[in-house]
């Protein structure tokens, strides 16, 4: 357990650099399918139907902050009423999951690690902003003041101050098919997200 522990600490404190919110003293009431993307900063969710088909993939995630990287195997199951999420360790141990319906998330954290890994929900938010469609994300953005825009492979997304917070780039048009890069330019990771096996079909067949 202690070698988990010690890779679990190290994968996730590269990893979970992009959800560490730094410098926020009091949060505010944070409603279940809500996430913080930025101090006092609170978006909702888009609902798991509004990715638009039903999808199982298994997903590679690299990590690279202060000049360290580290992988984390990912499992990833959507359908109309539901997204599941589970990360592993290197030895196939889940260290973290999630569960997303009826707006509302559950969460697990493997035990020992509560105090190192940051919410899940936050992955969860790194993954539906980078596969949901931009109609999706319109609305939500909208209540806050922040954007998502989008050019051929493209997206970046654009704080209330006009600021560009994050920009991602696509391989391939299909998201599925192409590798994915997540650059966050103000806490400086990057994260990388490979597409290993996925299978996909309309939802409701």
């Amino acid at each position: 357990m202690k070698t988990i522990k010690q890779h679990a600490k190290g994968m996730i404190a590269v990893l979970m650099a992009s959800v560490i919110l730094a410098g926020c003293a009091s949060k505010p009431m944070v409603q279940q399918n809500q996430v913080e993307i930025a101090p006092d900063t609170l978006v909702t969710l888009p609902t798991p139907a509004q990715l638009g088909y039903s999808l199982t993939a298994s997903q590679l995630i690299t990590a690279t902050w202060q000049k360290q990287s580290h992988q984390l195997p990912v499992q990833l199951q959507v359908d109309p009423k539901r997204v599941a999420l589970a990360g592993f360790s290197s030895w196939g141990t889940r260290i973290l999951s999630l569960d997303y319906q009826d707006q509302h998330i559950d969460t697990y954290v493997m035990p020992g690690l509560g105090a190192t890994l940051p919410d899940p929900k936050q992955v969860l938010f790194n993954i539906m902003i980078t596969l949901w469609p931009m109609d999706a994300w319109q609305a939500p953005l909208e209540q806050v003041g922040w954007q998502l825009k989008q050019t051929h492979n493209h997206r970046q997304l654009i704080d209330s101050k006009g600021d560009i917070i994050a920009d991602i780039d696509y391989k391939n048009s299909d998201p599925l098919k192409g590798d994915i890069t997540f650059i966050n330019h103000q806490q400086h990771y990057t994260i990388g997200i490979k597409t290993l096996q996925s299978s996909q079909h309309e939802s409701g067949k």
